[in-house]
């Protein structure tokens, strides 16, 4: 089953971003927020995702910072999520609202039980954080509401994800699954990228879409995510911003609009060199398969009424005459006219 048609299906993760976004352009969060989805769009993406979490919800007020301190200097989870949690069950509504308008996917990772039961009335697709992975009771929560679930799977052993995925399917057997290679590491340093979980993940799950939430900081080239899609990554998701070079939170290891362009372009790139499956001659290789190959040729003078041996024979360019492979319907046969050396054979020559 495939829960997307477009492969690779993009979410850029707006997650919080907006609050930045917001004042840095002097607007308000919402519109900031429309604007992030809006570029999203423009840029090529096909969803967005946000984060709908309370901090009192999320994290005790004892919970330390894992992230890059330099990057976000919060030390405290709980401090941090305070500060971008003012969102609630109608922005989130208004934003799915405009997402439908415009034309590309909403998503919000729900981060408590409330907002799993809100988000199911606009949303088609549930995201299930990492952090969540081992949640059994939220899992199920999530799997009742019956809509596909994607499942990233950052920090776990594969018992863990196959666990996880197990209880998915026995809350309801008919839900679609996607599960997302992904290391909780802010920003995951390129060496600890380990895309080739992503053809572990494949190996392991063959019946459901298999993709990669990525947390390294982007390259020029979007050389990680477009190695993740040659991998056989059907969803790609890295958090999103309309500037990079803001301090705090997800900012400094997500793409922008560029970035999405520059990944794109390899994508097109890559299915117009992919072609098809099937081994054929192609249209553009007919003139050099006539005149590159090799034909049989008269390797001496051959006279009328002579026997055709292997020894007056040769192979040279071009491949309008009998193919090499047919020698053994040449040797024997009687030649009915004179052969000059050299001379391309063909089968009116002989009797």
């Amino acid at each position: 089953m495939s829960i997307f048609k477009n492969k690779p299906f993009l979410i850029a993760e707006i997650g919080v971003n907006y609050y930045d976004i917001a004042k840095k352009e002097n607007i308000s969060n919402m519109e900031a927020a429309k604007l992030m989805v809006k570029e999203a769009k423009e840029s090529g993406c096909d969803g967005v995702k946000f984060q709908t979490y309370k901090a009192e919800t999320i994290a005790s007020k004892n919970s330390p910072a894992y992230w890059d301190l330099n990057e976000e200097p919060t030390t405290s989870q709980f401090e941090l999520f305070k500060k971008f949690d003012s969102f609630g069950k109608d922005q989130y509504r208004e934003l799915a609202d405009y997402c439908n308008e415009i034309g590309i996917m909403f998503l919000s990772t729900p981060f408590d039980f409330e907002s799993v039961d809100y988000l199911d009335e606009f949303m088609d697709v549930y995201k299930i954080s990492s952090s969540d992975l081992n949640n059994i009771p939220f899992i199920k929560k999530i799997a009742l509401k019956g809509k596909p679930v994607i499942l990233s799977t950052g920090a776990s052993t594969m018992e863990e994800v196959k666990n996880s995925i197990k209880v998915i399917g026995d809350t309801n057997p008919d839900i679609e699954i996607g599960i997302l290679h992904c290391v909780l590491s802010y920003p995951t340093d390129f060496k600890d990228a380990n895309l080739l979980m992503i053809k572990n993940l494949k190996d392991t799950f063959p019946d459901y879409d298999i993709g990669y939430s990525d947390h390294t900081k982007p390259d020029d080239k979007m050389l990680t995510l477009t190695t993740a899609y040659l991998y056989g990554a059907d969803i790609i998701e890295k958090h999103f911003t309309l500037d990079k070079t803001l301090k705090g939170n997800d900012h400094y290891h997500a793409m922008n609009p560029d970035d999405v362009r520059v990944f794109k372009d390899n994508i097109k790139f890559i299915n117009t060199i992919n072609g098809q499956y099937e081994k054929v001659p192609l249209p553009c290789e007919s003139e050099s398969r006539l005149q590159a190959r090799r034909s049989i040729v008269a390797a001496s003078d051959i006279q009328k009424g002579q026997t055709i041996t292997e020894e007056m024979l040769t192979f040279k360019r071009p491949g309008s005459g009998i193919s090499p492979d047919k020698i053994d319907s040449v040797i024997g046969k009687t030649a009915k006219c004179n052969i000059n050396s050299d001379d391309i054979l063909n089968y009116d020559m002989f009797e």
